[in-house]
């Protein structure tokens, strides 16, 4: 397949982009930089303070960002004296001159020594604020979540602020359309444009979790509830070191809810073992790691009770219940090269191999549980490969932050899916299967400049990608088979995307701007089988502007306001307009949808932070408008009781909301962090026509709801090597197309110990600790509803202990 672009206007956009690039303004102040080490290892110091004085009054002040680089603005010409300062460091002072013949002065690499004193009377921590000064971000340390320690990623993203899982799902604001990044790239782990797969990424493999609710225009334009960047650890210090951790615990501890009759036990006391390795090697140019995770559980996956109720007075209790047995392991590994002071190349490569076994039983009853008419036991083994290969290029010009950033990226994974059925009735007993093949490839290649001006900076670039994904759905039916045969055969999907980005940043002494433009063309075939029923070959192409606006004015040194605009896009992914019929629930069948179209969202943001004390504040309205909404509808085909879950596009919906996070140190023993999250989701009324299985025109009214969520972290320093941690979280009840969720409640809880003079770490902690988590669900749809409550598993004891040397 040839995909055919507009190449004329992607010329055009290349043009006006880089011309925009080439163009800067002329200055007159300067900006002052350098990066800041550790005298002894060199690594470099983040989160140090850098102020520059003139007879000691505070003239400017910054801190230095991961790199250990620091930027001072505007800077007049004169003679100041410059301090940096660092927890567990003696202060370094040094009196600089500023002249007025460059725009850019470099003080180099300032190295600070350990204040040994200091460090010997008590181990000193310091915790940053989650929301940075731009408000645009909000970044957690892995580290800090005691409460999830030895869990999955998932898990350790549940109670951040602003932050919901469902159903293996993230949701940012009561929104799945999540665009979930590892090390700044979409890679096929977690998802193209999607999420997959974060309840089987070990924590413990991760450095820090970021939460991007208004990405700027480089970005990628997809995902238009934000983003969500997984950092893997990465360790800098020199010479050879390393990490080694074992942590376990047992899920599932008591029975919940008892089995309907006749089908095999659930999962109790579910084990958990997850060992973890890191070994680094710096040496002064070169930078060599490598890390491996192995991640084994045992799970209650889903232990969901339906009851289904038709208008013609039909009733049918049904329980899903899947034992889950997962084995995931990942290697990570690169080498960075710093060829000289102004070239560096880096080389990474990761694999990942994620083995699930799925036992599952779902007995179909009469109204009064007197009758089964249908036994439905599955066996799914599914076993996903993923390879992923990067390669990185940077060069430093002379002038400090001006920059250039290459890197091609490619990824395969392969998705091979086998389904073992038995369909017992009450007369006879049928065995049907099917196997699932997807291969997926994706090359990216990408290029971005920076270039600092005299007020701020000016970023562009381009991104192209090409992704194919042939997939292939051969059934196996027996007697009187279920299955829809017809459905299977073959299907193609591949996109191409390319895309150009500009943007501008300015920042004075009370006002920063930034105004950025994404140029994205998108071109989308899907070949199916041309022998199905229903579905046909389909495709579509778009030339769409994403722009951003941020505007922020600083009251003073504590308190700033900012606004933000930006206009995002939902591509549905492959799964989502996947033809094959998903049958892991034997009577409500999910489909997907190859007529389904992106979904556009306008968002808009006022937010507000101010420092208190030891602790901030941070305070934002949100209003979000979506054309083109994507959900699933549920429908029934006349003369049936089945129920398809058909991916479709629903007409507009908007949401409105208040989020509030409020962080303080209130004794030296004690912090916490308040999250206050309400919001009104609207879906506006629309009329669908759904084909498949056969062709069904349901309307839909209006709904509207406002909920919300509130997390609560408490966290005790009993020592200063003793650190515990509380969690509780209460979310609303919420809407969803036909229906609405219920209220969710529940309370964590961690301790942490260090020992070995700081080189080894202990912790236990317990999720849901009162087993109250319950997914609840209800549907409302044509002819007939449906009420649901899920208790999986929730509630998970575990321990650990990891070593550094």
């Amino acid at each position: 397949m040839t995909a055919k672009y507009p190449f004329r206007k992607i010329f055009l956009c290349l043009t006006f982009l880089f011309s925009v690039a080439s163009f800067y303004a002329q200055t007159k102040s300067v900006t002052l930089s350098g990066t800041i080490k550790d005298t002894v290892s060199g690594t470099s110091l983040s989160y140090a303070d850098a102020v520059l004085k003139q007879d000691d009054a505070l003239v400017a002040g910054t801190v230095s960002n991961e790199e250990g680089l620091f930027t001072l603005t505007n800077i007049p010409p004169g003679n100041y004296s410059l301090e940096i300062i660092s927890v567990g460091y003696k202060a370094h002072l040094q009196e600089l001159y500023v002249g007025s013949l460059s725009q850019f002065l470099n003080v180099g690499t300032i190295e600070l020594a350990e204040d040994a004193q200091l460090l010997n009377e008590v181990i000193l921590t310091k915790t940053n604020d989650a929301v940075n000064d731009r408000m645009d971000k909000k970044s957690f340390a892995v580290s800090d979540n005691i409460a999830q320690s030895g869990g999955s990623v998932l898990q350790a993203m549940q109670n951040m602020p602003g932050v919901t899982t469902q159903d293996g799902k993230v949701l940012l604001r009561g929104n799945d359309r999540v665009m979930i990044l590892v090390d700044g790239k979409q890679t096929a782990m977690t998802g193209f444009g999607g999420q997959t797969g974060l309840d089987n990424i070990p924590a413990s493999a991760i450095e820090r979790i970021e939460i991007i609710n208004n990405p700027s225009a480089k970005y990628d334009a997809n995902g238009n509830a934000g983003i969500i960047n997984i950092i893997y650890k990465k360790n800098k210090d020199e010479g050879l070191n390393g990490k080694v951790g074992l942590s376990s615990g047992f899920g599932a501890l008591w029975e919940r809810k008892a089995n309907l009759p006749t089908i095999r036990p659930q999962y109790q006391m579910t084990p958990k073992v997850n060992p973890s390795f890191s070994l680094n090697y710096r040496k002064e140019k070169v930078n060599v790691y490598f890390q491996g995770d192995y991640l084994y559980t045992e799970t209650l996956n889903k232990n969901e009770f339906v009851t289904r109720t038709y208008d013609d007075g039909t009733i049918i209790n049904q329980q899903t219940k899947r034992n889950r047995n997962t084995h995931f392991t990942t290697f990570k590994t690169g080498v960075d090269w710093n060829f000289d002071e102004h070239n560096s190349f880096t080389l990474s490569a990761l694999f990942g191999s994620e083995k699930i076994l799925d036992h599952g039983d779902e007995p179909f009853f009469n109204a009064d549980f007197s009758q089964r008419s249908r036994l439905w036991q599955f066996l799914e083994d599914e076993l996903k490969t993923t390879v992923m290969a990067s390669a990185g290029y940077q060069h430093k010009f002379k002038d400090p932050g001006h920059l250039l950033n290459a890197g091609i990226n490619y990824t395969f994974h392969r998705e091979n899916e086998k389904y073992f059925f038995d369909n017992i009735m009450p007369d006879y007993t049928g065995k049907d299967s099917f196997k699932l093949l997807s291969d997926e490839s994706v090359i990216d290649v990408n290029a971005d400049y920076i270039k600092p001006l005299r007020h701020g900076r000016l970023e562009t670039g381009f991104k192209f990608r090409n992704r194919v994904i042939p997939t292939n759905m051969q059934f196996y039916p027996s007697l009187n088979s279920p299955l829809d045969t017809s459905a299977g055969g073959k299907a193609v999907y591949e996109e191409a995307i390319p895309a150009l980005y500009g943007n501008y940043v300015f920042e004075s002494n009370r006002i920063e701007a930034e105004a950025g433009l994404r140029m994205e063309y998108f071109y989308l075939e899907y070949e199916v089988n041309p022998n199905h029923p229903v579905y046909k070959s389909s495709g579509y192409n778009y030339l769409q502007p994403f722009p951003n606006i941020r505007f922020a004015y600083k009251i003073d040194a504590n308190n700033k306001l900012s606004f933000f605009y930006n206009r995002r896009v939902d591509r549905p992914n492959e799964v989502d307009i996947r033809i094959f019929p998903k049958y892991d629930d034997a009577e409500i069948i999910k489909v997907g949808n190859p007529a389904l179209r992106p979904q556009f969202s306008n968002s808009f943001e006022l937010g507000y932070k101010t420092t208190i004390g030891k602790g901030y504040l941070f305070a934002s309205l949100y209003q979000k408008f979506t054309d083109g909404t994507i959900t699933r509808i549920a429908t029934t085909a006349r003369g049936s009781n089945l129920i398809y879950s058909v991916f479709q596009n629903a007409g507009k919906s908007s949401s409105s909301g208040a989020e509030m996070i409020f962080s303080r140190e209130v004794v030296s023993w004690y912090s916490f962090n308040l999250n206050l999250n309400a919001y009104r989701n609207i879906i506006d009324p629309f009329t669908v026509n759904i084909l498949y299985p056969v062709s069904v025109i349901v309307s839909n009214e209006k709904q509207e709801m406002t909920s919300g969520n509130i997390k609560f972290n408490n966290t005790f320093t009993f020592a200063k090597t003793f650190t515990g941690q509380m969690q509780v979280a209460y979310l609303a009840p919420d809407i969803v197309p036909q229906g609405k969720t219920g209220s969710r409640f529940s309370v964590d809880i961690g301790l942490k110990k260090t020992i070995q003079k700081g080189k080894g770490e202990l912790f236990l902690n317990a999720t849901d600790l009162f087993n109250t988590l319950v997914i609840k669900k209800e549907v409302q749809g044509d002819g007939f509803r449906y009420t649901s409550k899920d208790y999986y598993e929730t509630q998970v004891v575990r321990f650990g202990y990891s070593y550094k040397f």
